[in-house]
């Protein structure tokens, strides 16, 4: 079987130089275009890697206006193609300004075929180790999962992980603490995976998106007729998570009068449906979250001391996205990468100034803010690359308060910076160092002096 040869993508309007080029480069399939409609076309339905341009196509042969209007549209729709234009002898500002507007190299005009071949054949070896070094760094991006789903590089999120993977097999209850949006809910389900309990239900309720009088009915469930409306007995969230897990989110919003029932199902594991005289026994673990400040609530009156603690046996505090310096990147791939699939096939990633303003914004809605923004970005991208007006991001609200400490506040800084670094070059060691202005040795000596992962 003959294998396939690599598209080379001619953008030249002299047929003469079309057939050379067809020629001497025996070992590419030539595509040729004479003009800006024919070199979309053929880039949409081709997608080469290489592209020669000549600048001076019609209908502006003597200019270089519609040479660069196709350079702007090749780099909209595939950034990561290599494109050589050509020039005229001495136009040294045209060839700049198509380097700076993301042109691989120039030649100028009158072509030595020799030479071109020798820059486009360069041009293809480097696209195929840049593709080659996107595979690896998809592969170290599904390694920088834990709990099965959640995706992090950040220490004090890892921390996090690890103390869920050690009390997943416990049967003490446990409760989550965190903003809004910081996927309370995702680690709970993966506490519960992590734990002897994953072949039974995992079951959620929102307790502040329940109205106050319904409430009882969702966790206790009731018996035919203990109210009107009640036409037939209906099982509780409680009663249905038997043998698994119960989340409950939101807890701090359940009314006093439930808290002493949900007390009483904690220290005797039965329960009585509204409206029923029998004990039903259940056995199940509980996973409760909560935005609010519980202990400011107890001292106002608002929440039991001794379900807190029942419910409290082990806290964990969920840090902000804010907290978590790089994580915004690595979410912000995995959510483009999940809703391009879905909605977007043609989006391929993220434009540099799409990633400086994930990296520069506070997210103030943590990861549920980031999802809908990629989410959106997504469907509203026209080209492959989702720019930072598709994302809708101001300028970014800034860093928080460092420690007044000198040496403490520079070391955060490094921290921070290298973590950004380390997710913008999707883990690649040398990436990370060219990015950082310092040599790989540096660089390794500074991971492993922050106890950082490469």
């Amino acid at each position: 079987m003959t294998e396939k040869r690599p598209i080379l993508l001619v953008v030249e309007d002299d047929e003469g130089l079309q057939a050379q080029f067809k020629w001497a480069y025996d070992d590419f399939e030539v595509i040729p275009a004479i003009d800006r409609d024919s070199a979309i076309s053929a880039l949409r339905a081709h997608e080469p890697a290489v592209v020669t341009l000549d600048l001076g196509l019609p209908p502006d042969p003597d200019g270089t206006s519609e040479g660069f209007a196709v350079l702007d549209a090749i780099m909209a729709l595939k950034p990561d193609a290599k494109v050589i234009v050509a020039t005229g002898h001495g136009a040294r500002e045209s060839a700049l300004q198509a380097i700076e507007r993301g042109a691989y190299d120039f030649y100028q005009k009158p072509v030595d075929i020799e030479e071109l071949g020798l820059i486009v054949r360069r041009a293809y070896n480097l696209y195929g180790i840049e593709q080659e070094n996107r595979r690896l760094a998809e592969k170290v991006n599904e390694d920088k999962t834990v709990l099965g789903t959640l995706i992090t590089s950040a220490p004090e999120m890892i921390k996090v992980a690890r103390t869920i993977e050690r009390v997943a097999n416990t049967n003490v209850s446990v409760m989550l603490l965190g903003a809004s949006g910081t996927g309370k809910e995702l680690l709970a389900r993966g506490l519960h995976d992590a734990s002897d309990r994953r072949k039974g239900p995992f079951v959620a309720i929102n307790c502040a998106a329940i109205p106050e009088n319904l409430l009882e009915s969702e966790l206790f469930g009731h018996e035919k007729g203990a109210f009107t409306g009640a036409v037939k007995t209906t099982e509780g969230k409680i009663e249905s998570a038997d043998g698994g897990t119960l989340f409950l989110d939101e807890v701090g919003d359940i009314p006093l009068p439930l808290q002493v029932k949900l007390l009483r199902f904690l220290q005797e594991r039965t329960i009585e449906r509204v409206g029923g005289r029998s004990a039903i026994a259940v056995n199940t673990r509980i996973v409760c979250a909560t935005h609010q400040d519980l202990e400011a609530m107890i001292g106002e009156g608002k929440f039991r001391e001794d379900l807190f603690y029942r419910l409290a046996e082990i806290v964990i505090r969920i840090p902000s996205l804010a907290e978590r310096p790089g994580d915004a990147t690595l979410l912000a791939k995995a959510f483009l990468k999940r809703f391009s699939a879905e909605m977007n096939p043609q989006v391929k990633g993220f434009a540099s100034e799409a990633l400086s303003a994930i990296d520069a914004w506070n997210w103030p809605g943590n990861v549920r803010e980031l999802e809908n923004r990629v989410k959106r970005a997504v469907i509203m991208a026209e080209g492959k690359m989702v720019s930072a007006d598709d994302l809708d991001l101001g300028e970014g609200e800034g860093e928080h308060a460092d420690a007044l400490n000198l040496k403490t506040a520079r070391e955060e800084a490094d921290r921070r910076v290298i973590r950004r670094a380390l997710a913008r070059s999707e883990g690649n060691i040398s990436n990370t160092a060219k990015m950082l202005g310092i040599s790989r040795p540096t660089l390794y000596d500074l991971l492993k002096q922050y106890e950082l992962q490469g």
